[in-house]
């Protein structure tokens, strides 16, 4: 049994200031002295980057369709090594989940940590009010705790205490009010906020006032102390090297895109890597005209390369190597913008040419989870192999017949329902879809043999 001090941050939808009470929160236990744990339920790859900034440790994902119920705890606990409070950022509305169940939801991951929950209400438009949908939140379903409610974008004193007096009926316990403040606003676009890489020294000054917004609105002793009231977990810390068998002697060098451009990842991707025997050295694809040296295996995750096109087409010295080493037979997985940015063109614009098709901005979503099945062999899986996987993308990739087609012989990736999806061609592997590889840490273990197979040598 371990036990760690945990607390949920949760809303009743969309919008309400989750990402600005839970980051602000971190970084206001930060400010303490104190080692925060940052988590954040489901697929987002975002809000992890401002819970890093936040409190200096890497932002996790707890996310039960990806990982299943079972890694949840142990996820958590991964993380918070040495840590003296974990915050869990969640997702939508707090009992949102996949479809038409919770499954997936904060209130899901709330319940599998035992953790309590803090409600985050924007009460903006609303006043004795607040006090229903609090009470139909804390009576739906009775496995979850909540502890007490932040009040977000209260108007005025008068505003203040028509909310507090309800509230005080309820016997709910109001932990913080915050005013509005356009100053601690974050940056939006198409996909949601704009990542800590793309705006690192604005980020850092929106992080420092939600810390001291957070200090100066919220009782933080309070919600330390109900973190504390959280107990025991029955469940092991999950660690990367028990996954794995031991390496071999020799360590390859996995490159693993990172900068402004390709920001999604999750942590326990490089540690798994690291953990069967990889040398892991992160590269921006934006600035650096060469991989790492050595590489014998590339990773390419999510993030934005449709924003920075033209750039990452000028980098050419840089694509050339890329397509040589694919060509070399070196393993690469390439997720959403990885499959991008190893297509012919992305608007227009060349880039690797690894992948006979083209890449454009379109105005329709694609979201959600999907349940894949591998359609054929590759250096991720064997054919029939099943994983949960996520798509989040407003782009599409059009395959491309005629001349010198690089991709003649490449093979679908997945069959998603009753469509085939993403690109195999010898070791590379590339699709839209996002795994989590510690639902599948052999994964890594495949990556890793298929990079020490490359000749380093035979680079030009």
């Amino acid at each position: 049994m371990v036990s760690v001090p945990r607390v949920v941050i949760a809303a009743p939808a969309s919008g309400h200031g989750k990402t600005t009470v839970a980051t602000g929160l971190m970084a206001a236990l930060r400010r303490r002295g104190l080692a925060v744990s940052p988590h954040k339920v489901g697929p987002d790859y975002i809000d992890p980057g401002y819970h890093a900034l936040a409190t200096g440790r890497p932002g996790r994902n707890l996310d039960p369709v990806l990982c299943g119920e079972d890694l949840v705890a142990p996820l958590l606990l991964h993380g918070a090594r040495g840590a003296d409070v974990a915050v869990v950022e969640g997702v939508m509305g707090m009992y949102d989940g996949r479809g038409t169940t919770s499954y997936g939801s904060t209130a899901h991951v709330a319940r599998l940590l035992d953790a309590p929950v803090v409600l985050v209400v924007d009460a903006a438009a609303q006043g004795r009010s607040v006090a229903a949908v609090v009470a139909g939140f804390a009576a739906y379903d009775s496995r979850v705790r909540i502890g007490g409610v932040v009040l977000n974008r209260v108007g005025s004193p008068r505003h203040e205490e028509i909310l507090r007096t309800a509230l005080d009926d309820l016997g709910v316990r109001v932990l913080g009010v915050l005013r509005r403040d356009e100053a601690v606003a974050t940056p939006a676009r198409h996909l949601g906020l704009v990542p800590v890489a793309e705006r690192a020294a604005e980020a850092t000054t929106t992080v420092d006032r939600l810390g001291a917004l957070v200090s100066a609105s919220v009782d933080v002793d309070a919600v330390r102390a109900l973190a504390r009231s959280a107990g025991p977990l029955a469940a092991s810390a999950w660690d990367p090297d028990a996954q794995l068998a031991p390496p071999a002697a020799e360590r390859p060098v996995v490159a693993v895109a990172g900068g402004p451009a390709f920001t999604f990842s999750y942590a326990e991707t490089a540690e798994l890597l690291s953990a069967a025997g990889a040398q892991v050295v992160t590269f921006d694809p934006l600035h650096d005209e060469a991989l790492p040296d050595g590489t014998r295996g590339l990773v390419i995750g999510g993030g934005f390369p449709e924003v920075y096109a033209e750039t990452l087409s000028d980098n050419a010295p840089l694509r050339a190597h890329v397509a040589e080493l694919a060509h070399r037979g070196a393993p690469i997985s390439a997720e959403c913008a990885g499959l991008l940015y190893l297509t012919r063109e992305l608007d227009g614009h060349p880039m690797c040419g690894v992948l006979d098709a083209r890449a454009e901005m379109t105005g329709r979503l694609t979201l959600g989870y999907r349940e894949a099945v591998a359609a054929t062999d590759s250096v991720l899986g064997e054919a029939g192999t099943v994983v949960a996987g996520h798509e989040f993308h407003r782009t599409v990739v059009q395959p491309v017949h005629g001349d010198a087609a690089p991709l003649s012989a490449s093979r679908p990736a997945w069959r998603i329902d009753h469509r085939l999806e993403g690109f195999v061609r010898g070791n590379v592997h590339a699709s839209y879809v996002h795994l989590h590889w510690a639902a599948r840490p052999e994964i890594a273990r495949r990556f890793v043999e298929a990079a020490l197979a490359v000749d380093v040598a035979a680079r030009t």
